[in-house]
């Protein structure tokens, strides 16, 4: 059974990417994969709560930092794929 908690993850100011394991069962065989997540955390002003959401609206000053994040996520997926002998 897959963990619920993201194998590997990375954050930029308050942005942050994550690699998960995911498990499906396909013609009676468990068939594993891994899918990434990017989200924004964040306050509201007078409230001590932090949330995250998944994002889909983004500032222009989000950008670099997504950038960095989402090289992040392809180099681990890509490295590990197909290997780095």
């Amino acid at each position: 059974m897959a963990d619920n908690r993201p194998i590997k993850k990375w954050r930029s100011g308050n942005i942050q990417g994550a690699i998960w394991y995911n498990e499906r069962e396909v013609d009676g065989s468990i068939l594993g994969f891994k899918t990434f997540s990017i989200s924004r955390n964040w306050r509201k002003k007078g409230e001590e709560v932090w949330r995250s959401d998944v994002i889909n609206n983004l500032r222009r000053n989000d950008i670099g930092r997504l950038i960095v994040i989402l090289n992040k996520v392809q180099e681990e997926l890509y490295l590990e794929e197909h290997g780095d002998n």
